[in-house]
């Protein structure tokens, strides 16, 4: 029988933990912002092929770096001073990517802001686990990719009513507003949310397990005592403290063979969340709506805006709200199943009809049920189970290595998707514009497996108990 929760304070836990997710709010505004922007920057400078997908796709070298950084950054100075440097980076990238007069400037700025998202995405969901109790650690943990997704459509949005500021888009003389004026506050927009994020920052606590740590025990004591009163303190931190005498917190602990499960799953994990195909519906999404948008009259832009980003939001909703009853290997499996099962069926009607208009809603549904099933699942709990895997001392470098292959990944998918979808490649002659969807169908696949062999459920453990578990 499981022990009976503490009474926890969440009026004051659930405010630090919104500040937290300001992070992730910036995480998705910074990442879906150029999806408006591009078809203008691309008129504005004349970019070639080549230089509007580099433009599109440098912040992930950005994010790559700074995962790299954030490691050694929130395990020795904090939590805090990362996501201090994580709104900094936004901030500096709002300003220099609305002012550039030449494309360079402009990815310069881009990258600023990949340094940003990496270090959010990281330092937030590791900032709210270490400060949260285990019976709502799950929820708390996958509030972070509401506020991601809500970024997201924050961006889609705005985009859409900047475009339309001075009547239809479509007009000359409005175009040539958006190609030299309108994309520059599409990115100006996250000024006023970066400075937000970082004075509020200076409200919130320490992590007490970084604290403790850094033998700053009365200051963890305090925080842990108003968290869910003292008895979940006295006990909170006596396991804290006992984890953390068998910690080094070193590279070289990180991949001992102590370690070498807990590592080998979060690599994989993050790896499968890109290549199981999320991001090709954020960023390719306008291109396979065409069809759709034809056959309802809705515009491409904003019927992508509100399959992807109301799906996943209601989704991500209904994980919150399950994570901690259901568990994390229930979601991760009955969602693989249903994004592997939505894929194919995806890719059995790109193969084999002539005229998809035809059956557009049947095709719509299967994307909505793919974007549903990644909300549920695979989108909030695989950061939640990142946040959960790794003992305190190396949780900085561990979660920095799994999201630097997540960013990777997620580079592979936005650089091979057009060439597996190309009109005149090898690909689409053999399977019509099927392969990509059995490629994603068949990664969902290797997902399962690897949950169903791997991963041990961790709902309702404290992230001691969890650390424990890997030395049987």
């Amino acid at each position: 029988m499981n022990p009976k929760p503490p009474p926890t304070n969440l009026a004051y836990l659930l405010p630090i933990c919104l500040v937290a997710t300001l992070g992730g709010l910036l995480f998705g505004y910074d990442t879906g912002v150029i999806s408006g922007a591009i078809e203008p920057l691309t008129a504005k400078f004349g970019l070639s092929d080549f230089m509007k997908g580099w433009a599109s796709g440098c912040v992930l070298v950005g994010c790559a770096a700074g995962v790299l950084l954030v490691g050694p950054i929130s395990d020795r100075f904090g939590r805090k001073p990362a996501m201090f440097l994580a709104a900094l980076m936004f901030l500096i990238s709002a300003v220099g990517t609305a002012l550039p007069n030449d494309i360079t400037t402009f990815i310069l700025f881009r990258i600023v802001g990949g340094l940003g998202i990496g270090i959010a995405s990281i330092s937030t969901p590791m900032y709210i686990s270490e400060i949260t109790p285990a019976h709502i650690r799950g929820r708390m943990v996958a509030v972070n990719q509401i506020a991601i997704v809500g970024g997201i459509a924050g961006t889609a949005f705005i985009n859409y009513f900047i475009a339309h500021a001075h009547g239809d888009p479509a007009l000359a003389e409005n175009q040539a507003w958006i190609i030299d004026t309108g994309w520059r506050w599409m990115f100006a927009t996250g000024i006023a949310p970066s400075v937000l994020f970082a004075a509020l920052l200076i409200t919130i606590p320490e992590s007490p397990r970084w604290l403790i740590e850094r033998r700053r025990e009365d200051e963890a004591k305090r925080i842990l005592d108003k968290v869910a009163g003292p008895a979940f303190a006295t006990t909170e931190f006596d396991s804290i403290k006992a984890a953390l005498s068998q910690e080094q917190g070193t590279w070289g602990e990180l991949f001992s063979r102590r370690l070498r499960v807990p590592l080998t799953i979060g690599i994989a994990l993050a790896v499968l969340q890109q290549v199981t195909g999320i991001n090709v519906f954020l960023y390719f999404g306008a291109t396979i709506f065409k069809t759709l948008s034809a056959k309802t009259g809705v515009d491409a832009g904003l019927l992508t805006q509100i399959i992807i980003n109301g799906s996943c939001v209601v989704f991500t909703l209904i994980a919150i709200a399950t994570v901690d009853k259901w568990g994390r290997r229930p979601l991760m499996l009955v969602g693989a199943a249903g994004m592997g099962l939505s894929l194919l069926a995806m890719g059995v009607m790109a193969q084999t009809l002539a005229d998809p208009a035809a059956t557009s809603q049947w095709m719509m549904a299967f994307i909505i049920l793919y974007i549903a099933c990644f909300g549920l699942s695979i989108g909030p709990v695989t950061w939640v189970i990142l946040a959960e895997i790794f003992p305190t001392a190396v949780r900085g470098r561990a979660l920095g290595l799994a999201t630097f292959f997540l960013w990777t990944a997620d580079y592979a998918v936005t650089q091979t998707f057009p060439m597996m979808d190309a009109k005149d490649s090898w690909f689409v002659k053999h399977f019509n514009h099927a392969f990509p969807f059995y490629t994603y169908a068949a990664f969902c696949v290797v997902l399962i497996l690897v949950v169903w062999h791997l991963l041990p459920e961790t709902k309702g453990r404290s992230l001691e108990d969890i650390e424990r578990s890997w030395e049987k």
